[in-house]
């Protein structure tokens, strides 16, 4: 009798603490997918209605005023998600491989220089010149103005990347592997492409995922370098799209004339649609690599 009763208690614990691990977990998920969910309900709703009612979880006055502002120009915008694809595919293709190729050669513990060379990224890191040093030298000296590669070249290497890159080649890939590999008459280049490079599949997902994301995001370098209408990115061809209806609403207001309402707020959530759907995308394929990534450095019982 007694025994039974223990193992109730058991079952009902167990059932407390699923029903409150499920609430808190669904709890934590619908305050992430709320906003975005706002946000498309937004983006196809009547500019008057949001401005009088404000945001609701329905669309009350359907409209695509705000998608046929944005995609007034096609051929602009498509050329600009072509920018956008290209540098974010070659830029995180040349991050990875610079960034993992560092770390290789920093975790490798017969390499006798790994504690000057880490020195010199960290202080690089923590002091430099400053952001017009930076900036003259990108213009003047590499001649970023107008250049594809100025979209690319400021983000291939992230230090922190390198550091944690480093962290989990040295702790997970066991030095003996290498010097075996280098008895078999593997040179070093080969031993990182066939043998590193695969055992930091979940390392490399990660940092892919953030990789592409920082590329994709990117608006600031397109800013200071870019003058080309035709080499903007796509953050900064819909920023600029926004800034430009909002300087024709101003003027207008300010001269008097009647113009056509512009749907201000609808085209910044549909703006948002367009410029985060495509990545979201990336998600899934690399969820599974992604899950193992994120708990590198966690410790192990």
């Amino acid at each position: 009798m007694h025994k039974s009763s223990i193992v109730g208690r058991g079952q009902i614990d167990k059932i407390i603490f699923n029903f409150l691990s499920y609430t808190i977990v669904g709890i934590f998920a619908l305050a992430c997918i709320l906003p975005f969910y706002l946000v498309v309900i937004g983006s196809f709703s009547d500019e008057r209605t949001i401005i009088t009612e404000g945001y609701s979880l329905v669309i009350k006055k359907f409209s695509l005023e705000a998608y046929k502002l944005i995609f007034k120009n096609p051929i602009s915008i498509i050329r600009a998600y072509e920018i956008t694809i290209f540098v974010t595919v070659v830029g995180t293709i040349c991050n990875l491989f610079i960034t993992l190729m560092t770390a290789y050669v920093l975790a490798r513990k017969d390499f006798p220089w790994r504690n000057g060379i880490m020195f010199f990224f960290f202080f690089t890191t923590l002091f430099n010149g400053g952001l017009v040093p930076w900036y003259l030298l990108c213009s003047e000296v590499l001649k970023f103005n107008d250049k594809i590669y100025a979209l690319i070249l400021p983000l291939m290497f992230s230090v922190w990347n390198m550091i944690i890159a480093t962290n989990y080649i040295r702790n997970n890939i066991p030095f003996e592997i290498i010097e075996s590999a280098k008895i078999d008459g593997a040179g070093d280049f080969t031993m990182f492409i066939k043998l590193i490079v695969p055992l930091c599949k979940p390392l490399t997902a990660t940092l892919a995922l953030f990789t592409a994301l920082a590329y994709w995001n990117d608006w600031y370098n397109c800013m200071l370098f870019i003058r080309n209408e035709n080499m903007y990115t796509l953050q900064y061809y819909l920023q600029e799209l926004l800034n430009s209806a909002e300087a024709i609403r101003r003027i207008a207001e300010k001269s008097g004339r009647i113009v056509q309402a512009l749907p201000m707020e609808s085209t910044k959530m549909a703006m948002t649609v367009i410029a985060t759907g495509p990545i979201i995308l990336l998600y899934p394929f690399l969820q599974k690599y992604f899950i193992k990534g994120i708990t590198i450095g966690a410790l192990k019982g």
